[in-house]
């Protein structure tokens, strides 16, 4: 798993060298659409800073947290999947399946979801 923000692909798509489709933007923080989707509505909440898993969150990093949790209304609201309800996921080190070192939320919607929603987590990505 990459922890370096030069050859991080998510740090490359804030960047604007890898393109994406952005659901949402901010100062802090962007959605983009999953290239892998697991369900009709799939969208990454990120940082725009580089940080790798939760334990490099530090008191600096409050503000992007927030902004994250708040972002994923937001994104709900122009995917349509507010009244519906969706999934906000966040997978962090190996055993929980992250596959980029860049901190990033899952909403995943669209669908009515089981759970667990991944059994032995064949399926799950990111």
């Amino acid at each position: 798993m990459e922890h370096n923000s030069e050859t991080c692909i998510f740090c490359k798509i804030v960047r604007g060298e890898i393109p994406a489709d952005i659901i949402y933007q901010d100062d802090l923080v962007m959605a983009f659409r999953d290239i892998q989707p697991a369900a009709p509505e799939h969208v990454l909440i990120i940082p725009r800073k580089h940080i790798a898993s939760f334990e490099e969150f530090s008191g600096e990093d409050v503000e992007v947290a927030a902004r994250i949790m708040l972002a994923a209304p937001k994104v709900a609201g122009k995917l349509g999947i507010t009244e519906t309800g969706y999934r906000f996921v966040f997978n962090d080190g190996p055993d929980a399946l992250q596959s980029v070192g860049h901190i990033h939320g899952h909403l995943i919607g669209g669908t009515r979801m089981g759970w667990p929603p991944f059994p032995g987590g064949e399926q799950a990505h990111g």
